[in-house]
C-alpha cells in the first residue's frame, strides 16, 4: 500500500482476520442494542415510519462497515508487539536528552530516555529506540547514520 507517495512497510501489509472482524461486530452491538431502543422508546411518542427506523438502522451498521478498514488496528490486540513495535525505530531529538526529553519518531512526538548511564543526546539528534518502559522509549544515540537522517523527513516520518 501507498501513503504519501512511499511504502508503510509493516503497518498496513498485514490485513484483518476474522477475528478481528468479529470482535469489531461484537463491540458495535451495544452501540447498535442502544439506537433500536432508542428508537422504540420514541416510536411510544411520535408516529416514525417503519421505513424511517430501519433506514436509520441500516445507515448505522453501513457507517460501521465504512470505518472498520480505518479502525481494525485497535481491535487486533493479538499483535501488540510485532512490526509496529517501537523497538529499533529512529527518530530525532526534539528536545536535549539528559537523561530524559522529548522526540520524534515516525511523526509522533514521545517522551525518551536515554538507556543505562550514556552521555546526554543534544537537540537535533539522531537516535535509536533500543526498548520501552510504560510509555516512554529508551533510546541510544544513532551516530552511524546521524549526518544523513537528520534532516531526512522520509527516513523518520515527520509530517
Amino acid at each position: 500500500m501507498k501513503w504519501s507517495g512511499r511504502s508503510q512497510r509493516g503497518i498496513n501489509d498485514r490485513r484483518w482476520s476474522a477475528r478481528v472482524v468479529v470482535r469489531y461486530a461484537l463491540l458495535q452491538v451495544p452501540a447498535l442494542a442502544l439506537l433500536i431502543v432508542l428508537l422504540i422508546v420514541v416510536q411510544r411518542w411520535v408516529d416514525l415510519p417503519a421505513w424511517f427506523s430501519w433506514g436509520l438502522v441500516a445507515l448505522w451498521v453501513a457507517k460501521d462497515a465504512i470505518l472498520f478498514p480505518f479502525t481494525w488496528r485497535a481491535y487486533d490486540w493479538d499483535r501488540s508487539g510485532d512490526e509496529n513495535s517501537m523497538v529499533d525505530a529512529r527518530g530525532i531529538t526534539q528536545e536535549r536528552l539528559a537523561p530524559s526529553g522529548y522526540i520524534r519518531v515516525r511523526g509522533e512526538l514521545w517522551k525518551a530516555e536515554v538507556m543505562g548511564d550514556g552521555p546526554p543526546i543534544n537537540t537535533g539528534e539522531a537516535v535509536r529506540v533500543r526498548g520501552i518502559r510504560g510509555l516512554t522509549l529508551l533510546v541510544q544515540s544513532d551516530n552511524d547514520e546521524a549526518g544523513g537522517l537528520k534532516n531526512s523527513n522520509k527516513t523518520y516520518g515527520d509530517a
